[in-house]
């Protein structure tokens, strides 16, 4: 067990800010949010504030131990159990980050920052804020110099958004704009890269998006449903100015590795949602004639959907 650390009166060094000040690091400062890990390996998130107390079973952790301690630290509660000190890395904050919306997972998030093609200056859209968790992934991803117009219908979760986003990037991005409202009715007429649509109905906002997409832009959706993947595949292939939409499902399973217990994790990783990626195909352009049949049935009299332009159906 580490010794005893005495509590500091004196003011704590300042950290440094990397990565254009959104990302600390140096000594842990009042305000910031913490995760303290117990040696079963529970993980537990706290802010930071100047004489308060995180209360274990085994007694108290005094915040005060932890200000001003440098980054992966140890601190021991009243009774003598250790916890490791960390400021959270993106992924650990988006999973226990205060919420009123469910999230996309960081697993998600990064198949979205990949496959959709963020990169560093990208001019991105993306509609449903939620809790700010994708819109923190795409902020990393996009850098200072590129912008991120976030729309989202209810004001209260745009606010726990702006307060997530806030918290952990140190002040809101100037580079990141949050629009309340539908975004059919409150688009600009503004050329974007990429569109990452994360909402209920996405297919409602196809032919708008598809007026701002640039030539070769990317349209993500992030869906939780099968209905919701089909419809939202068939308006976009409906549209025509897309190109053949991509549907995936990631799945991810954790392991354990220890000696010679090398099997699987008991916990499975669920099914978060589904990815459907397109691209925009330059203006008058319409997709080609696709030479693969659909499914037998799948534009049958039952079908009451979008049916894509492209495609043609026999009589």
């Amino acid at each position: 067990m580490s010794e005893p650390v005495a509590r500091r009166t004196n003011a704590a060094p300042e950290p440094v800010m990397r990565g254009d000040g959104r990302v600390r690091t140096g000594p842990l400062q009042a305000g910031e949010r913490v995760s303290l890990t117990d040696t079963k390996g529970n993980r537990h998130s706290i802010v930071l504030v100047p004489g308060g107390v995180f209360h274990t079973t085994k007694g108290g952790v005094a915040h005060d131990d932890l200000i001003g301690r440098p980054d992966g630290t140890v601190v021991a509660s009243v009774a003598g159990l250790a916890f490791l000190a960390f400021r959270p890395l993106l992924n650990e904050y988006m999973v226990s980050m205060p919420r009123e919306a469910a999230i996309v997972y960081p697993k998600d998030a990064a198949q979205i920052v990949m496959w959709a093609d963020i990169f560093p200056g990208a001019r991105v859209l993306e509609a449903g804020v939620g809790s700010g968790a994708l819109s923190l992934a795409l902020l990393r991803a996009i850098g200072p110099e590129g912008t991120l117009t976030s729309y989202e219908r209810r004001a209260d979760f745009a606010e726990v958004a702006r307060r997530n986003v806030g918290e952990f990037l140190g002040s809101e991005p100037p580079g990141w704009r949050v629009v309340v409202g539908d975004l059919v009715e409150a688009l600009r007429d503004e050329p974007v890269d990429r569109v990452v649509l994360d909402m209920l109905a996405p297919w409602e906002c196809v032919e708008a998006v598809g007026t701002v997409l640039v030539a070769g832009g990317v349209l993500c959706c992030y869906v939780t449903t099968v209905t919701q993947l089909g419809r939202v595949m068939d308006q976009i292939r409906a549209h025509g100015g897309f190109v053949e939409p991509s549907a995936y499902e990631i799945t991810a399973r954790d392991w354990h590795a220890e000696g010679l217990a090398i099997r699987p994790a008991h916990g499975s990783g669920g099914h978060p949602g589904f990815l459907a990626l397109s691209r925009r195909l330059a203006p008058g352009v319409v997709a080609p004639v696709r030479r693969r049949r659909p499914a037998e049935g799948a534009y049958g009299p039952d079908y009451t959907g979008p049916v894509p332009r492209n495609l043609i159906l026999s009589s």
